[in-house]
């Protein structure tokens, strides 16, 4: 209904579509569903008492990997190559002719693993500022080492057993490939279009409204800022951009990294204690192509990381992208909104999961507030 006709839209009550730019795509926002009752599936709760070493786990120092090689006893990270990668670089092309209905490409890559600190119990809010920072450093010098061969390098996180991760050992993937990915690909050509048509790079300037509006700030520093961004498809979906103009993560200037390492140590502890567990999330880099394309002007790209966390309601209940979302378009039940307000509540800047339990039991239960427990 329009105002004409005597109600007043309200975002919070009225369902509406919100056009997310990298994408090129619209999101269906209708908070006013997270007034109905959940009696759908409940997920385990996260394993809470993790040993620092196990000496069956492949990723610990000195153990031996299912190829029979063994790690080396390290204490900062640890690099080496998949033991079983979905990309090798000496893949067969499968040829050109073909019918225009069935084609195929050859896609050769390298997939690294990369553990970010010796101890199995630790995740990333739970390490010291310095050893983020050797973190930071390794992910730059990846993309320096394996972007001046391939067009793209992914960095990845998945965290939690939620996310499919296998194995609770703080670590990330790095893959490598000689094609431009399907998410990077429309990535690129959405951000090269509106720099064609705006003269500045999209996310730039995206930075620069959202620190002036306040409105989805998580955490910011001078160097940083995190949002729930306005087109936002997961509840606690967040983005990570600097605010100066970057394109990849190398180009990175030391106080930037230590500035990346703060943010990023006060947004993770401010996930774990939202519902007070090792918050699960899928996040990665995005950065200008590489490879071929370091030639090439990238002035339109600007750097930032995606975190794609899948709770809800609570540390056991889940969203699902399923039926409409697969079959129609994306779909989500709160504003980007109502939940920066949510984050209000904690305040809290170290983890270990240690939330106030009225702060925890209002983020439940009130959806105008569930992201206010994320804000300092």
């Amino acid at each position: 209904m329009t105002e004409e006709q005597g109600v007043q839209f309200d975002a919070r009550e009225h369902q509406h579509l919100r056009y997310n730019p990298l994408r090129d795509s619209w999101v269906l926002v209708s908070a006013h569903r997270m007034k109905r009752p959940w009696a759908g599936q409940v997920e385990k709760p996260p394993e809470e008492h993790i040993p620092r070493y196990d000496r069956r786990n492949p990723l610990c120092p000195g153990n031996t990997r299912a190829n029979g090689e063994e790690n080396p006893d390290y204490e900062s990270t640890f690099v080496f190559e998949n033991d079983f990668p979905a990309l090798q670089p000496d893949a067969p092309d499968p040829g050109s002719d073909q019918h225009p209905l069935f084609q195929s490409k050859a896609a050769r890559g390298i997939c690294k693993v990369m553990c970010f600190h010796p101890w199995s119990d630790v995740t990333l809010p739970l390490m010291k500022k310095e050893e983020l920072v050797r973190v930071i450093d390794k992910w730059a010098d990846l993309v320096e080492e394996l972007g001046a061969t391939y067009p793209w390098v992914q960095i990845f996180e998945n965290k939690g057993a939620m996310m499919g991760c296998s194995n609770p050992h703080p670590h990330c993937q790095v893959w490598a490939s000689n094609f431009l990915p399907n998410e990077p690909a429309l990535s690129d050509r959405c951000q090269r279009v509106y720099y064609e048509k705006h003269g500045e790079p999209l996310l730039l300037e995206y930075a620069r409204q959202e620190a002036e509006k306040k409105e989805r700030v998580v955490v910011e520093s001078s160097d940083w800022l995190a949002v729930v961004p306005y087109w936002a498809t997961w509840p606690y979906q967040t983005l990570l951009l600097p605010r100066r103009h970057v394109l990849r993560i190398n180009d990175l200037t030391t106080e930037e990294r230590e500035g990346l390492a703060d943010i990023m140590k006060r947004l993770l502890t401010k996930y774990d204690n939202l519902f007070e567990v090792s918050f699960p999330y899928s996040m990665g880099w995005h950065g200008a192509p590489t490879g071929p394309h370091l030639k090439e002007n990238n002035s339109y790209w600007h750097l930032h990381a995606h975190y794609y966390p899948p709770l809800l309601r609570s540390a056991t209940v889940k969203k699902f992208m399923v039926g409409y979302e697969m079959l129609a378009q994306e779909q989500r039940d709160l504003t980007p909104e109502q939940l920066r307000q949510g984050e209000k509540c904690t305040g809290k800047q170290e983890s270990k999961l240690r939330i106030d339990p009225i702060v925890s039991f209002c983020a439940m239960l009130r959806p105008d507030n569930l992201f206010d427990s994320l804000l300092l």
